[in-house]
């Protein structure tokens, strides 16, 4: 299993029009060397995973509604209400858009990290 749902981009206001694209955001280069790997502290895979869960639970919310809406206005406002709460989500736990696209493509670059991450959202999800 991957944590492969696609992380919030730079521009909040498209965040939830690539949800439905795969892969890692664009821009965000994959880590290769192992020291930028240890750079992440638990503290900030704990806020990622809260944030992902966030995000995940956003996207099954607002997405079908999303592709169901037919009328531009509709659709923007529904973009923007979204986009509203994973910014809170990030800002509640300390994150930049930036940040947590740097963590998700180290995850999803490291296997290890990958299987330690999921253990952790798993853990995570039954909590709440």
């Amino acid at each position: 299993m991957r944590v492969d749902a696609v992380a919030p981009t730079m521009a909040l206001a498209i965040v939830l029009g690539m949800l439905f694209c795969a892969g890692a955001a664009p821009g965000v280069e994959t880590p290769t060397k192992r020291s930028d790997l240890s750079a992440l502290s638990d503290k900030e895979l704990k806020a990622f995973v809260k944030v992902y869960i966030d995000y995940q639970r956003i996207r099954s919310s607002y997405g079908p509604t999303l592709e169901k809406t037919k009328d531009p206005a509709q659709k923007k406002q529904i973009e923007l209400e979204a986009n509203a709460k994973i910014k809170r989500s990030l800002d509640d736990q300390g994150l930049s858009v930036e940040r947590y696209n740097h963590i998700f493509a180290q995850v999803n670059s490291n296997p290890p990290l990958r299987k330690k991450v999921l253990q952790q959202v798993e853990e995570e999800r039954q909590k709440s």
